[in-house]
This record gives structure tokens, sequence and C-alpha cells, in this order.
């Protein structure tokens, strides 16, 4: 079903970059995942996620990765991890592959 977005709904949603800088194991979630420490830059600053991305991700290879998120969900509690962002990636059942920028950019940069 389609869903016709207003321009003023789209501007609503802070899709931003930032570096990962530390990838954890989360053994309490339900579903295998990894508790992610992202630098969105000064003005938003370090924001934490968890993503159930291990199925194509090792820990060592998110270090350093620019990804995409929506920084401006309100904070959600998943066990005992609070989730200060949404991490977007494409979605294939339990594949799922992150949104990236292909070259390197300043973290916070707003995605338009």
């Amino acid at each position: 079903m389609e869903h016709i977005l207003s321009w003023p709904d789209f501007e609503k949603v802070e899709m931003r970059i930032g570096t990962i800088l530390e990838v954890r194991d989360f053994p309490e979630a339900r579903k295998p995942a990894y508790q992610l420490t992202i630098d969105f830059g000064t003005e938003i600053g370090i924001r934490k996620s968890s993503a159930q991305i291990t199925k194509r991700y090792n820990k060592e290879d998110l270090i350093g990765k620019q990804i995409v998120a929506v920084v401006n969900f309100p904070k959600k509690q998943i066990g005992t991890f609070m989730s200060e962002c949404l991490v977007l990636g494409s979605v294939n059942q339990d594949d799922i592959v992150l949104l990236s920028s292909d070259l390197k950019v300043e973290n916070g940069l707003r995605i338009g």
C-alpha cells in the first residue's frame, strides 16, 4: 500500500550521518544484535542504538563505518539497554544491510 508523505512530514524526520565508535554483543536481545555507540558530531553528540546486523557484519568491521540513523525518535528501552536513535538499513527478513555514505563526510550531516 502506498502512503503519500508530505514534504513537511519528511522534514520532521532527522536522518543523520554518524560514525560507529564502539560495538558490543547484546546477549539479552531476543534476536541476535549488537549495541552500537555512534558519533553524530558536536551538535548531536554520541548516541547508542541496538541493531540486528550480526548476520552480515562482524564487530571489528563496523568500527569507523559511517551509517545513517534517525536521531529524533524517542528513546526506547530494550531490556537493560536504552536505544537513543534508529539505525537505518535495507531489510530482507533477518538480513539487514546498513545505509551508509559512499564517501567519508562530516558526522552529523543531515540526509535530505
